[in-house]
């Protein structure tokens, strides 16, 4: 008879696993970097816009959601308020300029947001959430409709598809640095404790308040970056687009598939899943909405937390039978 693993050989075991998905997500990033030098064309670099899309949106998502455990749908909003802003001041600014009013808009909505808000927890808040990027869809829509008497606007400006394509690039890197820069400091700590439970949080002296106000500030900024970068990408932009509440939902989907609560977790997500997704839209486009319901159904039941947390489940098992 074989005997059981020791838990020192299973952890070694598990570690190496989560090295792996690690190296993996690296080496995707690597290859997105990559991609352009080795004389893509423009479908791939469509792809390739589309997976550094979702990295961002899905690793600054995690920002936030990962450590508090707090289940945001409102990506929609800031994503559409910074697409919007590049829209309104695209030809009338310098691009540098646009990326840093798109940047101060989300951050603005999301503290005026974050205070009315960041104290409501569990579904109560995911009710919120997705409620608020449909109200700022129907303001903006309003808006438009009665005061430009327009739905929609036209954005021309000089910057080519290869361009988006290393803006994004570089924003993904950025939203991962800050979040390596964060679980290293104390608001690291603190939301970590604060996931774990929130009044034991508030006993030992942690701001609650400020510390989630911060960090969904942060990770609402780099969402309406990302917005404001794919902009030029679609030309023409109206409250239909720019909001689409499907773009929640499959944030959601990556971050949970690879892992809200590890730096690469949500990369490792979106992969995967942006390319299932391409698959899927191009080939079952009047069936999509039914096919990304049954993948949110899949990953929610068989993977609730992520590929890095079936690795540690896995670990914590083979620990306890070791220990029998």
């Amino acid at each position: 008879m074989n005997a059981l693993p020791s838990p020192a050989a299973a952890g070694n075991s598990t570690g190496a696993g989560r090295l792996a998905l690690q190296a993996l997500a690296v080496a995707g990033l690597a290859l997105l970097a990559a991609l352009p030098w080795l004389g893509a064309d423009d479908y791939l670099i469509a792809v390739g816009i589309n997976i550094l899309q979702y990295g961002v949106l899905a690793t600054a998502w995690a920002l936030f959601s990962g450590p508090t455990r707090y289940v945001s749908l409102a990506t929609v909003a800031f994503f559409g308020i910074g697409a919007y802003t590049a829209a309104v001041f695209g030809e009338t600014l310098p691009w540098p300029a646009v990326l840093a009013a798109a940047l101060g808009v989300s951050l603005v909505l999301a503290l005026i947001v974050g205070l009315a808000t960041l104290r409501l927890s569990g579904v109560h808040f995911v009710i919120f959430t997705f409620g608020l990027a449909e109200l700022v869809h129907q303001l903006v829509n309003w808006y438009e409709v009665n005061v430009t008497r327009t739905l929609g606007r036209y954005l021309f400006v000089d910057i080519s598809q290869v361009q988006i394509y290393w803006q994004l690039l570089a924003l993904l890197v950025a939203v991962l640095a800050t979040g390596w820069a964060i679980r290293r400091s104390r608001l690291g700590l603190a939301l970590q404790v604060i996931g774990d439970d929130e009044v034991v949080a508030r006993h030992v002296g942690i701001d609650t308040t400020r510390a989630k106000l911060l960090l969904f500030a942060i990770s609402a900024g780099f969402i309406g970056l990302a917005g404001a970068a794919m902009a030029p990408r679609w030309t023409y932009i109206d409250p239909a687009i720019a909001f689409n509440p499907v773009i929640s939902f499959q944030v959601l989907i990556m971050a949970l598939l690879g892992g809200a609560n590890r730096l690469f977790g949500p990369l490792l997500g979106v992969l995967p899943v942006a390319l299932l997704f391409e698959l899927l839209s191009g080939s079952f486009p009047n069936h999509f909405m039914i096919l990304l319901g049954l993948v949110f159904m899949a990953i929610v039941y068989f993977i609730p937390n992520g590929l890095f947390g079936l690795l540690e489940r896995r670990r914590q098992r083979a620990g306890k039978e070791g220990g029998k």
